[in-house]
């Protein structure tokens, strides 16, 4: 019992630790308590989007068995923690500034609880999900917790619909992007290695070509926003970075490569194992993106009621430097005190998952969210590697079942039944169809994960709500 209570224990010293430090260190405007307030609320949200999200990041490593548990935690926390303080400020400013209306009739203290009754639902929503198992949309439930308080202090006009109307949009292609990426993935590797006679040989010429493309791909993003700051490289300069970068990607990958090889028996199960490391490198690459597109959910809020509380001098939204590094700690902390639930699901509990489909799954999710984050779009990285995990499945599956159209297929041992001895041909290859489509990809598990993607919206709204009329009570 005490070794369950000590991670809830470690995150309310965080919480008391993080408005300690505001409560002593900032100072101005006129309503001092609330960004006290709004700073624990901003905290524990944090902590929820790392404990909730670290799935999308380090599941199927740790599915594949590339990294252990222990691993899995440190290398997402490190990584989550330095996407938030480098690159998060794009998303950061579509979550704070463009959903509401303005001129929508709130005052600043009607706007400052509005936020933190969003960030509290969200936070109390997604922490749930996160003690059932659930991977939801840390994104869906902010935003919900936004237009849910809004609409309970100003009404349904406040709220701009036509940027929900984008989001909700990006919502909807992000999984189809993680799943269409993944199993392209999935395909060419199957088609350029595991299916050629010599595995071995085709290995050595593209497993580092793949290296060399995420190392590329990193490096450009690296370029154009977490450096933005300090160097601004344009179109050229932000290719060169990329070649430079593949380059030498492919360069370190290669000797790795051939090395590890060397005396390798040509079996699809001893070639996988060369892809750990470039899974170990997109998994990382992933959890980077994640702390820079998903901070916003933390920080997006707490940004307009630092800016509402005129703790900021002038009409932006850049923040001081203690609040992205309490909504960094707050992710990194969540993350190893609650993080292994999660993984557990989106790891194992979809579809089996190998070194090759890890990679597949990670290097396309991340692809797809480091470029939504470079254009300031706060799609769900839920979505994407949930949805990527689903396209390798399908992907698997439909290979399956082609495969087996037409052709005598023996029966599993353990699927053999009386009532199978008297099937006709027809009807036996028919029931070993279900039954492997069943083994491949868990129906059950699509049918609860995507109930708990649509309940998320209007569950955290429905809280907000609530929660604003309370705070609006308290403080009238």
């Amino acid at each position: 019992m005490p070794r369950n209570i000590l991670p809830f224990g470690v995150a309310l010293i965080f919480l008391l630790a993080a408005a300690t430090w505001v409560a002593l260190t900032a100072s101005g405007g006129p309503t001092p308590h609330l960004v006290v307030f709004a700073v624990v609320a901003a905290a524990y949200m944090a902590l929820n989007v790392g404990a909730n999200d670290v799935a999308n990041n380090m599941g199927p490593a740790v599915g594949a068995k590339a990294l252990t548990m222990a691993a899995a935690l440190a290398l997402a926390a490190s990584f989550d923690a330095a996407g938030a303080l480098m690159a998060g400020s794009d998303v950061v400013d579509t979550v704070a500034n463009e959903l509401l209306l303005p001129g929508a009739g709130l005052t600043s203290v009607s706007l400052v609880l509005v936020m933190i009754a969003s960030l509290f639902a969200a936070a109390v929503w997604i922490n749930a999900s996160t003690l059932v198992g659930a991977p939801v949309s840390t994104t869906h439930a902010i935003i919900g917790g936004i237009v849910g308080a809004t609409i309970a202090a100003a009404g349904i006009g406040a709220v701009s619909w036509p940027v929900i109307g984008v989001i909700a949009i990006s919502w909807t292609l992000s999984p189809l992007l993680g799943a269409a990426f993944a199993a392209g993935f999935h395909s060419a590797i199957r088609r350029v290695i595991t299916r050629r006679a010599d595995k071995v040989a085709a290995a050595r010429i593209w497993v580092p070509v793949l290296v060399a493309l995420m190392a590329g791909v990193f490096a450009m993003y690296l370029a154009t926003r977490a450096l933005s700051r300090f160097w601004q490289p344009g179109l050229a300069g932000m290719l060169l970075v990329g070649l430079v970068a593949a380059a030498v990607g492919w360069l370190v990958a290669m000797p790795w490569v051939r090395m590890q090889s060397l005396g390798m028996s040509n079996r699809k199960k001893h070639v996988a194992t060369l892809f750990r490391p470039p899974l170990i490198v997109a998994a990382a690459l992933l959890s980077f993106a994640h702390g820079a597109n998903d901070v916003a959910n933390a920080l997006g809020p707490l940004a307009v009621i630092i800016r509402e509380t005129q703790f900021l001098p002038g009409p932006g939204l850049s923040l001081p430097l203690w609040a992205p590094a309490i909504a960094a700690a707050g992710i990194a902390l969540g993350i190893v005190l609650f993080g292994p639930r999660v993984i557990h699901t989106v790891g194992e509990q979809i579809t089996k998952l190998n070194e090759i489909r890890a990679f597949c799954v990670a290097s396309s999710a991340a692809l797809t969210v480091l470029a939504a984050s470079a254009f300031g779009l706060p799609v769900s990285s839920t979505h994407v590697a949930v949805g990527a995990v689903f396209g390798v499945g399908f992907v698997r599956e439909f290979l399956a079942i082609r495969n087996m159209t037409g052709a005598a297929v023996p029966v599993r041992a353990s699927l053999v039944d009386a009532s199978m001895l008297n099937d006709r041909p027809e009807q036996a290859l028919a029931r070993e169809r279900r039954n492997e489509r069943r083994y491949l990809v868990r129906r059950l598990k699509l049918a609860q994960i995507g109930a708990a993607w649509v309940v998320t919206l209007p569950a955290s709204a429905l809280l907000a709500a609530l929660f604003c009329r309370v705070l609006f009570a308290l403080t009238t």
